[in-house]
C-alpha cells in the first residue's frame, strides 16, 4: 500500500526536481496535479507519463484523491493560502521558500501547521551538499575558535525572465533566504539585528532591487556580512556563495565550490609580526543526496520517524525572518532587531 499520496501544487519550471525525486520513491505515489491553467497541469503530466487528475484547486485535489502531502511549488505569492489549505485538510506541506510573502504570513503558517499536528517543512536545498556540512564542521568544530567575523559574497547575472524580473525585492526574497538560511547552518546562530542597504545598480535587467550589503549581528557574538547581486555580469560566484568565517584562532574558507579548509597560526615562542600558518583539511562525511533531493530525504524522513525535520517551519521562520527584516531595514534606513 502507497503510504505517501501526494499532490503538486504549480506545474512550473521549480516542479520538476520535485517530481523527478517523488517518482524515485516506492512508498509514494503521484495523484494529482494542480496549476492555476490546468492546461499546465496536463502538459506536465504528459511529459511525466504520470496517470493522475488534474486540477485548477488544491482543496478540490486533496478531497477527491485522498492525498496526505502537498509539495507546494507555487510562486511566493500563493505559499500562504496553498500551505494554510492543505494543512487544514489533513496533509503534510513541503514547500518551496520563501515561506510566504510577509513576516505576518509566515507567522500565520507556522501557527497553522501547529494547530494541525501537520507538518510544514521548507526547502532549503543548499544544506545538502557535503562540502557545507564539512564547512560546518569545521566552523563549529572549536579548530578556529570562537567565530567572529562570518562573510559571504554572492554575484550572479541570471536572465530568468517571468515573476522575479517584476518583484520589488528579487535578490533578498527570492534568493539571499538560501545564504541566510546558510550562515544559520553554518554559525549555528540566529540573528539579533540587521542594518541592510538594498540598490538596484545602472545595467540592471531587474524592476527591483537586485543587489544589497546586509549587516546581521548573531546571537553567539559574530557579525554575519552579505553582498550579493543578481544582475553582476563576470567573475561569478557559486550559487552556494563564497564564504569566509574569521575566528579567535583562524580563519575557515569555502568558496561555494570545492573542498572547505582552514588556516590557523603555526605556535611558535618567538614574537612575529605576521604568523605562519597550516591548513586544516575538512572532512567530507556526508554521505546524503544533494539538494533538492537531499532536502526531500529529510523531509520525508522526518514524517517517517515521527520528528521535526532539519528545515520544518520552526526553524526555517528564523531565515525568512532575516529576509524580512533586512527588507524593512532597507525601506526605513535603520537598523532593525529581531
Amino acid at each position: 500500500m502507497t503510504q505517501f499520496r501526494i499532490v503538486i501544487a504549480g506545474c512550473g519550471g521549480m516542479s520538476h526536481q520535485w517530481i523527478e525525486y517523488a517518482l524515485t520513491r516506492n512508498d509514494a505515489e503521484i495523484v494529482a496535479l494542480v496549476d492555476l491553467y490546468e492546461e499546465a497541469a496536463k502538459n506536465t503530466a504528459r511529459k511525466y507519463s504520470l496517470d493522475c487528475h488534474t486540477y485548477t484547486d488544491v482543496s478540490t485535489a486533496i478531497r477527491e484523491t485522498d492525498a496526505n502531502i502537498v509539495f507546494d511549488v507555487t510562486i511566493p505569492a500563493s505559499h500562504k493560502n496553498i500551505t494554510i489549505t492543505s494543512l487544514s485538510l489533513g496533509c503534510h506541506v513541503f514547500g518551496e521558500k520563501p515561506m510566504g510573502e510577509s513576516m505576518q504570513d509566515a507567522i500565520a503558517m507556522q501557527k497553522a501547521a501547529k494547530e494541525s499536528g501537520k507538518s510544514y517543512v521548507v526547502m532549503q536545498n543548499r544544506r545538502f551538499n557535503k562540502q557545507i556540512r564539512a564547512f560546518r564542521e569545521l566552523v563549529q568544530s572549536g579548530k578556529i575558535g570562537d567565530q567572529g567575523f562570518i562573510s559571504a559574497d554572492f554575484f550572479l547575472g541570471p536572465h530568468f525572465g517571468g515573476f522575479r524580473d517584476e518583484m520589488d525585492n528579487p535578490l533578498i526574497l527570492d534568493m539571499a533566504i538560501h545564504s541566510f538560511d546558510q550562515a544559520r547552518f553554518i554559525s549555528g546562530a540566529n540573528p539579533v539585528s540587521v542594518y541592510c542597504h538594498e540598490f538596484n545598480p545602472g545595467g540592471s535587467w531587474y524592476k527591483g532591487n537586485a543587489s544589497a550589503i546586509c549587516i546581521f549581528e548573531m546571537d553567539n557574538g559574530a557579525v554575519f556580512n552579505y553582498r550579493g547581486s543578481w544582475s553582476a555580469e563576470g567573475a561569478p560566484t557559486s550559487w552556494e556563495s563564497s564564504w569566509r568565517v574569521v575566528g579567535s584562532k583562524g580563519t575557515a574558507i569555502w568558496d561555494g565550490v570545492l573542498s572547505p579548509y582552514a588556516e590557523v597560526p603555526i605556535p611558535t615562542h618567538e614574537h612575529k609580526f605576521l604568523h605562519d600558518y597550516q591548513k586544516v583539511e575538512a572532512a567530507l562525511s556526508y554521505t546524503g543526496k544533494d539538494g533538492h533531493f537531499g532536502c526531500l530525504d529529510e523531509m520525508f524522513a522526518s514524517i517517517i520517524e515521527g520528528r521535526k525535520a532539519e528545515t520544518d517551519c520552526t526553524d526555517n521562520i528564523h531565515s525568512v525572518s532575516m529576509v524580512y527584516k533586512a527588507i524593512e531595514s532597507a525601506r526605513t534606513g535603520k537598523k532593525v532587531f529581531f
